[in-house]
């Protein structure tokens, strides 16, 4: 009985390898390698086959180590018993079995679901300042068990990851191998680097492990008390809503001075693609996995092919907040944005909350009539303070200039992303200033967004 149990197990991991292998196929070239070398990617198709090969090998080691000890502990150990050596490459995919963690299952007994936090590790050994609040504030380890998915070989923050023993699964990247990178983006390798983790970690998750919904987590993000009720509170939204693709954590906007500390428990929709931790369906990664891009995937994340007019939730104040000064963007938006993000220090019990405002029939009809009922000012005005009665009110642009210059005056984040600027929706940025609920906003027929303004 166990040698067909054991031969069941190898089925299907032979199966994973050639799904994974015809995954890996499907994936695009990028235009800047030519036929001369077509030679060359077939190799790097055959080593990324090869380590999830290596992989899967290590998986069902873990399976007979955990069958032999279960023997072992009621006496009941078949001698001379084979066991599948371990590759020698170190693939730290050890927990699987161990923890406790049940894969595949969507939810738990009480119907509540299960909802799996995917954190991305390198070489930053301060990811225990994140791992311990994850742990910490988490309110059941089965409802959110723990993926950290390490890239970079770095032995001491696989050193902190390990210390977690049961409380978390560890697995690590083992494809290590340099990336081809056209001369002109040399300087860029680690956003390649970045894609080609993020790639791998989320096909672990969504396709060996069969979880149906992740919150992607960094691992230099510090999160808010509130942050998994804010995504279990969200969470019906995601899965009811098609016009929705994720629910963010992150208000690109959320400066202290741009933020109602008094309306913790105000959501929004938005058409920016925010990230910083943010939660995700399987649906969606079937949709994005096979066309995954080699570099810049929270870009390309963000192009109208992508995006296909859907809208993310994202908060009035930030439910994360970044420490992570050193990077692969070196720092670009800490000094002057990044670390001035307002984390939310009030709880709110969303899944006591009624949040049926923000699905879109709902939300569109509301909104619309609130931002264009307001009244009209502009940015000198906003600045002076003086402005009686108190109320909603909105500043008028009608182009990419006119947008930047109101911005940087009011300290909001002034570029855009495929023609969408940060937090906005239906072309409207909504934030708060001195004392005010402020709209910045297009006209009033508004009549889609212009990829030409990013």
């Amino acid at each position: 009985m166990r040698n067909k149990s054991i031969a069941f197990v190898l089925i299907l991991l032979i199966v994973w390898g050639i799904i994974t292998y015809f995954l890996f196929l499907d994936r695009p070239i990028g235009n800047d390698i030519g036929k001369d070398n077509f030679n060359n990617e077939l190799m790097k198709l055959e080593r990324a086959v090869e380590s999830e090969i290596a992989l899967n090998k290590e998986l069902l080691t873990q399976l007979n180590e955990q069958r032999k000890n279960k023997y072992s502990e009621n006496d009941n150990v078949v001698e001379n018993e084979k066991i599948v050596e371990p590759t020698k490459k170190e693939i730290q995919n050890t927990n699987v079995f161990r923890s406790g963690i049940s894969l595949g299952k969507k939810t738990l007994p009480d119907g509540s679901p299960i909802i799996a936090v995917l954190v991305f590790s390198c070489n930053r050994v301060g990811v225990k300042r994140c791992l311990d609040q994850l742990i910490n504030l988490r309110p059941s380890a089965d409802q959110f068990p723990i993926i950290v998915s390490q890239d970079c070989d770095d032995q001491p923050t696989a050193d902190v990851i390990k210390s977690y023993k049961d409380q978390l699964l560890h697995i690590r990247q083992p494809d290590q191998s340099d990336i081809e990178i056209p001369l002109r983006e040399k300087k860029f390798k680690g956003y390649f680097k970045i894609a080609r983790h993020y790639g791998w970690a989320l096909n672990q998750v969504f396709l060996l492990f069969g979880y149906q919904t992740a919150i992607v987590v960094e691992d230099d993000l510090d999160i808010s008390s509130d942050f998994f009720e804010y995504f279990l509170g969200t969470y019906p939204l995601l899965v009811s809503d098609k016009s929705l693709w994720c629910v963010s954590a992150w208000n690109d906007n959320g400066k202290e001075t741009l933020v109602d500390e008094q309306a913790p428990h105000l959501l929004y929709r938005t058409d920016f693609f925010p990230g910083l931790g943010w939660m995700l369906t399987r649906d969606l990664w079937l949709e994005l996995g096979p066309k995954w891009p080699r570099a810049y995937w929270d870009d390309w994340i963000r192009h109208p092919e992508q995006r296909k007019n859907r809208a993310c939730i994202r908060p009035e104040l930030s439910r994360t907040r970044t420490f992570g000064k050193i990077g692969v963007s070196n720092g670009l938006f800490y000094e002057k944005h990044l670390k001035y993000i307002k984390l939310n220090q009030k709880f709110v019990p969303f899944t006591k909350r009624n949040l049926t405002y923000l699905l879109k029939d709902n939300y569109d009809i509301s909104f619309v009539n609130e931002v264009y009922q307001s009244r009209v000012i502009n940015s000198s005005v906003l600045k002076s303070g003086k402005i009686s009665p108190p109320g909603p009110v909105r500043i008028r642009y009608h182009n990419p200039i006119e947008y930047k210059l109101t911005a940087k005056k009011l300290g909001l984040m002034d570029d855009f992303k495929s023609g969408v600027p940060r937090t906005g929706y239906r072309g409207i940025v909504t934030f708060f200033y001195n004392k005010l609920r402020v709209y910045l906003a297009p006209g009033y027929n508004w009549n889609g967004y212009d990829i030409a303004w990013s």
